[in-house]
């Protein structure tokens, strides 16, 4: 008998509590939101993916496109146009057009043809 109060007991304690039906659609309406915020984050990453199509050539890209990479500024985009042409891209640093922690920031992002 003691076993089955026992028993009684911790099956209705140990139980989680009903939640209200407010409480489940403000969670419903959090990760809805949150879904849609991520989605959104992907579309744009996608976007982003397809506008760059590949690395950026440094010889033939203009100041603003060089602009997109990150860290370069519009002074150092058109120290980069104004040092073509360019053998390959690490000359940007081996010629002291941009310094060495710029250049590793867009390295896998730009080519010199």
């Amino acid at each position: 008998m003691t076993g089955l109060i026992m028993l009684s007991l911790c099956s209705t304690g140990c139980s989680p509590a009903q939640r209200s039906p407010d409480a489940i659609r403000e969670d419903t309406a959090k990760a809805t939101s949150a879904a849609a915020r991520d989605a959104k984050a992907v579309v744009q990453g996608v976007v982003d993916g397809i506008k760059t199509k590949g690395p950026l050539n440094i010889n033939k890209a203009s100041e603003d496109q060089l602009e997109t990479l990150p860290g370069i500024t519009p002074a150092l985009a058109h120290r980069i146009v104004e040092g073509r042409p360019y053998a390959n891209s690490d000359e940007l640093m081996k010629r002291h057009v941009i310094s060495k922690a710029e250049y590793n920031r867009i390295a896998d992002k730009v080519v010199a043809h």
